[in-house]
């Protein structure tokens, strides 16, 4: 995942309801289709939180002294880039209802 899939996410950013019965239905379990989605959910974080790091990182000022600290015009504004996205679970959901998340139920497959 990237910038531009990010940018490109129908995901909400703000909270909205879905129908339960179309959340659960290719599981037929609305507990296992919450645990796939929060699996995909802490992916997401993970790679957005990567990503974002390696961005601030180009923008790092080092210093010696601890009392200097120094406003990065760039850097706030990646900040606030990322701060408008949607959130990881919201997106998650988004992929999951798009039947765009490949699950496999290892149980059945034994």
């Amino acid at each position: 995942m990237n910038t531009n899939d990010l940018k490109s996410s129908k995901a909400p950013v703000s909270t909205v309801t879905i129908n339960r019965n179309e959340f659960d239905a290719p599981t037929e379990n609305i507990y296992e289709a919450i645990s796939i989605a929060a699996k995909r959910a802490v992916q997401i974080n993970s790679e957005i939180k990567k990503e974002l790091l390696e961005k601030l990182e180009e923008f790092a000022t080092y210093s010696d002294s601890l009392e200097e600290v120094f406003e990065n015009k760039e850097q706030i504004e990646v900040s606030k880039f990322y701060e408008r996205l949607p959130k990881p679970h919201a997106i998650a959901v988004r992929e999951w209802l798009d039947d765009k998340i490949y699950y496999r139920n290892t149980e059945k497959d034994a």
